[in-house]
Formats: structure tokens, C-alpha cells, sequence
């Protein structure tokens, strides 16, 4: 759709503080700046985003805004009272909202990303203060806006579960896989396919949340420890609601030497633990998505994970899988991708093939089809009047 002017809300964006949406984000743009030459994409910016998102390409403009992200109520002002304005100063014909949260207020149309609706399906995990502006903003997002995108199957039928009537403007855009992630996997092909000395380490990506069951995580690997004393496991994440909590348990199991919390790491670290691990484990009670499943698999990496619906879209028979409530299943699991020849084997080709159905460039073009859409219908609207 020649001419289209995007504006693109990343007002919520916290370098190393928001996890796997600003992977998303990140990638999108830059999808979005191979698939779309001929749109105009104006990205709305917080103080504390810096350069990081900038891209050299044609067509995009950043716009700075007076706002930190830091301090959610002033973000939320700012989005709800004054990105209107903006808006309409830049001429925007179709907003996207990348961060579950819209300006309610404005009347350009919006198309709202839904990672997930964990606040729903569980809200145990979010702190009392916390919850109602959730249910709020995100309730009103989904009534609002024109569009809705969920990164899953499982994300759209909670969308039309708990808001009913909102699945008919819900379309399914899965997020890709950076192609660093397919080099690992190619490199990984000739390593050992069994125990190798040289590598003694066990890879989960995560956040240090509730829901992202690292607790059960640390007492299955103590189980398989008991035979394998000499390797560790690695989570590497942001330090988020649960990490008090998991490092005493860290401690109450021995584990103090052998459990390392990363905290959050830049894109090089982390590429190089993916390079070297051993095996990866995604132990999650839920996910909306599951991004370092799928990035996992495409590095070849022998990979176990918990069956839920998310992961069963991502890694189908590419994985070895385990009930997440189950401890001694997860143990039972991790032995298998560590020791288990055949497996490791079969590992570093059917991850990869199974992770070339995610693709950031498809991504993009799935994402730009609902905005030219959302703003054909918008138009169509206006001159019916």
C-alpha cells in the first residue's frame, strides 16, 4: 500500500528490561525495513530506548518523546494523553501497538500485538497492585483497537476466550528466528553427539518469573546432578519477581556453584552460551509464545520442553517433552538430551528443520497485511460516511 504512514508505539521499550518483546521488536523493525521500501514507518521512542533501535533504512523516523519508560505511570500518561496529539501531528494512518497497551483515546486505528493474556489465565503470578491495571489497559486495548495480532494460536484462543467477540479481528503472526540462531546450528553439526567432556553445561533462557518454572527446574537438575556431578546449569534472563525466592532455593539445594543466574546479557553472550551448551531445557508452565524454543531448535541444540499448547506449535516431535509439574519427568528429560547418542544425533538436523518455519521476514509481511488492512478499512469507512 503505497503512501501508508505507520506510526509504530515503542514507547514502552526498557533496553534489557522488558525481555522477549524487545527481542520482538527489534526484529520486526528490522523484517519490516526489508519487506515494506515503499511505507513510512514513524517509531514513537521513550528517553531511556538510546540508539538501539535505529536502522539505517528508508522510511523509518524515531521519534524522541519526553517520557521514560522506567516510570510506568508517567508512560502510561503519556500514551493514553499525548501520543494522540502526536499521532495526528504526523499524520499516521494505522498505529502498531507492540507492547499490549494503546492510546484509547486517539483516532487513528490501531492494531494492538498480544504476546499473551497471562493475566488471565493466571493471575496468581502478578502482584495485587499490578493486576487491575493490567485488566484495565489490556481490556481496553483489545475492545479499541481495530486489529488485534497474537503470536500463537494458543495467545488467539485466549483472546477470544476471555473477550468474547474479539477472535473475528484476531489474526495469528508468530514471531521468527534470528538466522545467527541457524549458524550456531550449522557450526553444532559436527560437535560430539553424546556426553563430551568439553561441554558441561545445561542452557535455559528465561526471566526469573513465577510462571517460567524455574524452581521445578533447579530440583530436577539436583536429581540428574547426583549422576552427572560435573555439570551446571545455566539461566540465563532478566532477574525479575521471583528471583529472591530462587535463590534460596538455589542455596537450599547445594546448587550455589553449579545454578548460575546471568541476569540480563547482550545478544554476543548469549549467542555464545547457545553455541557451547550441552543441551537446553524450557521447563515454562506458560508462554504466549516460547522464542528461546525456537531458538533452541534452530541451533541444533538437543532440547527438551513442558507440554503446553504454545510449545507444541513450536517444537512438534523436535523436542523431548515432560509434564511441567512433573520433576522426575523433567529429570528424566534431561538425561535424555545429554546422554542419550541418537537423540543428539537426530537433534542438530530436525531442530533446525523444524525452526525454518519461523521467519522474521514473514513475520513482518503478515504483520504489514493486518496494518494496510486496518487502514483500507478505516479509509473505506471515512468515504462511506
Amino acid at each position: 500500500m503505497a503512501g501508508l504512514r505507520v506510526g509504530i508505539n515503542a514507547l514502552y521499550l526498557l533496553p534489557g528490561g522488558v525481555g522477549g518483546t524487545e527481542i520482538y521488536l527489534r526484529n520486526l523493525l528490522r523484517g519490516l525495513a526489508s519487506v515494506a521500501p515503499l511505507t513510512t514507518f514513524f517509531v514513537f521512542v521513550n528517553r531511556e530506548t538510546g540508539t538501539g533501535l535505529d536502522t539505517e533504512a528508508p522510511g523509518f523516523h524515531f521519534i524522541r518523546c519526553p517520557v521514560n519508560a522506567s516510570f510506568r505511570p508517567a508512560r502510561i500518561l503519556f500514551e493514553q494523553f499525548s501520543l494522540p496529539g502526536l499521532l495526528e501531528r504526523y499524520e499516521i494512518d494505522v498505529l502498531l501497538n507492540p507492547g499490549f497497551t494503546m492510546p484509547v483515546l486517539s483516532g487513528c486505528p490501531s492494531v494492538t500485538v498480544f504476546h499473551d493474556l497471562q493475566h488471565k489465565r493466571h493471575p496468581e503470578f502478578f502482584r495485587w497492585f499490578d493486576l487491575p491495571f493490567w485488566n484495565l489497559l489490556l481490556g481496553l486495548a483489545i475492545r479499541r483497537s481495530r486489529s488485534l495480532i497474537a503470536v500463537s494460536a494458543a495467545t488467539a484462543h485466549d483472546v477470544q476466550h476471555y473477550y468474547p467477540g474479539a477472535g473475528v479481528k484476531t489474526v495469528v503472526v508468530r514471531h521468527g528466528v534470528d538466522e545467527e540462531y541457524f549458524r550456531i546450528g550449522d557450526r553444532r553439526l559436527t560437535s560430539v553427539t553424546s556426553c563430551d567432556p568439553g561441554q558441561k553445561f545445561i542452557l535455559s533462557v528465561s526471566t526469573l518469573h513465577p510462571h517460567k518454572n524455574i524452581g521445578r527446574l533447579m530440583e530436577a537438575f539436583a536429581i540428574f546432578r547426583k549422576r552427572h556431578g560435573d555439570f551446571r546449569l545455566v539461566i540465563a534472563g532478566l532477574k525479575g519477581f521471583a528471583t529472591e525466592v530462587l535463590e534460596r532455593q538455589r542455596a537450599s539445594l547445594g546448587l550455589q556453584e553449579a545454578v548460575l543466574f546471568t541476569g540480563w546479557i547482550p545478544q554476543a553472550k548469549l549467542f555464545n552460551l547457545f553455541e557451547h551448551a550441552t543441551a537446553f531445557v524450557a521447563p515454562s508452565e506458560f508462554e504466549g509464545f516460547g522464542m528461546p524454543l525456537s531458538e533452541a531448535l534452530a541451533a541444533g541444540i538437543p532440547t527438551a520442553c513442558s507440554t503446553i499448547p504454545p510449545f507444541d506449535e513450536i517444537a512438534a516431535q523436535a523436542a523431548v517433552r515432560f509434564d511441567p509439574a512433573d520433576v522426575q519427568a523433567m529429570a528424566d528429560a534431561i538425561e535424555v538430551i545429554v546422554c542419550d547418542a541418537v537423540f543428539r544425533q537426530q537433534a542438530v538436523t530436525a531442530g533446525p528443520f523444524q525452526a525454518r518455519r519461523f521467519d522474521w521476514n514473514e513475520t513482518a509481511s503478515l504483520t504489514l497485511a493486518v496494518l494496510e488492512q486496518t487502514a483500507r478499512n478505516k479509509t473505506s469507512a471515512d468515504h462511506a460516511r
